[in-house]
């Protein structure tokens, strides 16, 4: 009987790795290598690293579905054959998402995804064996393991994030385990939650405040890190997604266990914001700040606010980063988003300038009294598209004399740092170059790939130093992509604050910390002297819409609208809309400038909120349940 068990487990999941699912293996495929890989330090450290080699790629465009499966990015369709423009995840923008073949299946490692389950168990392997290894230090074994509960916490917490309610392997299953104990269940989002936090509090209590070796060990996780990351699962736990959601009250397991708890509770948000003023507290102790440019001298006040935006994100290690994504981070990504600047270098097809900022993330940006554009008494919202040209007032940011629209005149700091178009300038160390992108222009399309499909690039993701070669390719300086920064903590503690008693000097400080790194007046001066409405920042309703445009802009191009939009219950309004560019077929201004329909988004209410499990997991597994509306 024994046997036959084992046979069937076995069997079990032979039908798993058929249909490419390796989630929850109860014979690891490496079996063979365990005993081995702990039978020293050397071995360990290897294993640690295998740990660590499972976290998503932040700056790849293929993979991660905050950049081209929403809404901040447009690019040309179809993807032809040959062109490395990924199609997978437009194909989620699109609304082609599926549940026999998911896009972007971080369940099953498929379709783009990383096998995070897999991660899981591997996280396991190294907890159950690490105490085996003779000669590892038990101080550095401390750290080790702290660093391995970070990793198994990260992905679960990813995993929640996608799929909402998810099953919780803090161990794996032995080869004794029934058929029965093999078919796992989702637990409730309050459970999984808790376990995450559980596993951080563990882990940021042995965990380094600062990296001493940065010669090796940079990208490694330390306490900030760890306090950072269990303040945004908490504000994502506490935001209206997951808390007090009856868009899921009938999410259930098949024995009525309800997976999301559809009573709000205000609770959450004050836990959510302990988390955030402890999270800043281990930053500010490690000597994390806010960012600033600190180098050319000579440079007009103007462009050196512009470099201390952009090198927040593109600094090589900026000072500001809490955890930075060294293996790989903002590598490819600078060539998908700069457009062929040197006029004498137009044929060097290594240079994409495809990664197309939308008008709809143009008009988001504040003006220059930084309030938003539809707000400001002294903007001209109403004649936005209209033409205008630019003068000598205007040359910092604008070419003197080239006509463009008003929507790009008297901006903030950040839209002329994160964005370039047609009319602006790009400040780069190796000069500084116009970008006029009309057709036939330098800038413009060239072939059937290779082009913005809007007119605008993303300037916030390249580096300063990068330089375009003559015939082919290109020389960047990789920067580490920023998994998490100092501004995202004092936002989501301004968020925090506001929800769970309303506005309060506290939060405006925090919040003005991030708009007077922008070139900002705080949110009080802005709105009282330049708002049509003025006491909008006095109420919680108002205030929450300031932190969450604050968010959407201080974040724009990073990855983090994606997710905002959704545990804010905001992405069905947002991404049921148009998709709108400029005419770039157009060589003359008038025509130029009149906004192209790109796409008619369509997000489909609560069901596109989640990820869809495969029909293929459901078949195996009977006890797990399908998300909502797939």
């Amino acid at each position: 009987m024994k046997n036959i068990k084992i046979y069937y487990i076995l069997f079990l999941f032979s039908l798993t790795m058929g249909c490419k699912k390796d989630f929850l293996d109860v014979v690891p495929d490496n079996v063979a290598t365990i005993d081995n890989s702990f039978t020293s330090r050397n071995e360990a450290e290897k294993y640690l690293f295998t740990c660590y080699s499972y976290l998503p790629q932040e700056s790849d465009i293929n993979s991660n579905p905050a950049f081209l499966a929403g809404d901040e990015f447009w690019t040309y369709w179809p993807i032809v054959s040959g062109n490395p423009l990924p199609s997978t995840p437009q194909q989620i923008a699109r609304g082609n998402q599926n549940v026999s073949s998911p896009y972007l299946n971080f369940w099953d490692g498929t379709n783009g995804g990383k096998p995070l389950w897999k991660a899981i168990r591997d996280c396991n392997i190294f907890l159950d064996n690490v105490g085996k290894v003779p000669d590892l230090d038990p101080s550095l074994k401390d750290r080790w393991t702290a660093e391995v509960k970070f990793l198994k916490a990260y992905y679960h917490f990813y995993l929640l994030r996608m799929y909402g309610p998810i099953p919780i392997v803090d161990k794996n299953l032995p080869i004794s385990a029934s058929p029965e104990e093999v078919r796992v269940l989702r637990e409730p989002v309050d459970k999984v939650v808790d376990y995450i936090v559980s596993l951080l509090d563990s882990a940021s209590a042995k965990l380094p405040l600062i990296i001493q070796n940065r010669s090796s060990e940079l990208g490694r996780i330390t306490k900030p890190a760890a306090l950072s990351i269990k303040a945004r699962v908490l504000v994502t736990a506490a935001s209206p997604l997951f808390n007090g959601n009856t868009d899921f009250g009938q999410l259930k397991n098949h024995d009525g266990t309800a997976l999301f708890n559809s009573n709000n509770d205000p609770a959450k948000w004050e836990r959510a914001s302990k988390a955030c003023k402890e999270a800043i507290e281990s930053c500010e102790a490690a000597g994390i700040a806010l960012y600033q440019f600190n180098g050319l001298l000579n440079l007009s006040p103007r462009l050196k606010q512009e470099m201390t935006i952009r090198n927040s994100i593109a600094e090589k290690w900026s000072n500001e980063l809490i955890w930075g994504f060294s293996n790989g981070g903002g590598s490819f990504i600078q060539g998908w988003a700069i457009p062929r600047l040197d006029p004498s270098k137009l044929q060097n097809d290594a240079i994409k300038g495809e990664l197309a900022p939308t008008i709809g993330m143009a008009e988001l940006f504040y003006t220059d009294k930084g309030v938003p554009i539809n707000e400001d008494k002294t903007w001209d919202f109403a004649n936005r598209n209209n033409l205008r040209t630019a003068t000598s007032a205007d040359q910092d940011y604008l070419q003197n004399g080239y006509t463009t629209v008003g929507l790009h005149f008297n901006r903030e700091p950040r839209f002329y740092a994160d964005m370039a178009f047609d009319g602006s300038i790009w400040f780069m160390q190796n000069g500084t170059w116009k970008i006029q992108a009309k057709l036939g222009q330098n800038q413009s399309r060239k072939g059937a790939n290779g082009y913005s499909t809007t007119g605008y690039f993303t300037k916030k993701l390249v580096n300063w130093n990068f330089v375009i070669l003559p015939d082919y390719g290109f020389t960047q300086e990789i920067y580490a992509w920023p998994m998490i920064r100092l501004a995202d903590v004092y936002l989501m503690y301004a968020e925090a604050l506001n929800e769970q008693s309303g506005p309060s000097p506290e939060a405006y400080n925090y919040i003005n910390l991030v708009r007077s790194r922008a070139g900002l007046p705080t949110v009080q001066e802005s709105w009282t002297n330049y708002s049509t409405n003025p006491g909008k920042f006095l109420t919680k309703d108002g205030f929450r819409d300031i932190v969450q445009q604050e968010r959407s802009i201080e974040f724009a191009f990073e990855g983090h609208n994606f997710w905002d939009l959704r545990r804010w219950k905001k992405a069905p309004a947002a991404l049921n809309s148009a998709v709108y560019g400029w005419d770039i077929e157009q060589a003359n201004a008038s025509t130029y400038y009149r906004r192209k329909l790109l796409f008619n988004q369509k997000f489909v209410a609560p069901r596109d909120n989640f990820w869809p499990i495969s029909e293929g997991n459901l078949i195996i597994n009977r006890n797990l349940v399908q998300n909502i509306g797939w």
